[in-house]
């Protein structure tokens, strides 16, 4: 089973509970233009606010070792 990438996974997180980008950013306390740039892709974003946005779906940032299928 291939991993989301992290854009997918929060675009289909708030998706999966009616939430709209601008719902998602106030209940995470983080701005619209972050949550955008988030589900786009963006490849350089503050860890802290993206695990702000993680946590309102029970997950987290984590390091995975390159090359390695472990999953936590």
């Amino acid at each position: 089973m291939e991993l989301d990438h992290l854009s997918d996974f929060v675009k289909r997180e708030r998706k999966k509970n009616s939430l709209t980008q601008e719902d998602l950013a106030r209940m995470t306390g983080v701005g619209l233009r972050f949550i955008r740039e988030l589900e786009q892709g963006k490849p350089t974003l503050r860890m802290d606010k993206v695990n702000q946005v993680l946590e309102a779906f029970g997950a987290k940032l984590v390091p995975k070792p390159k090359g390695s299928d472990y999953e936590s």
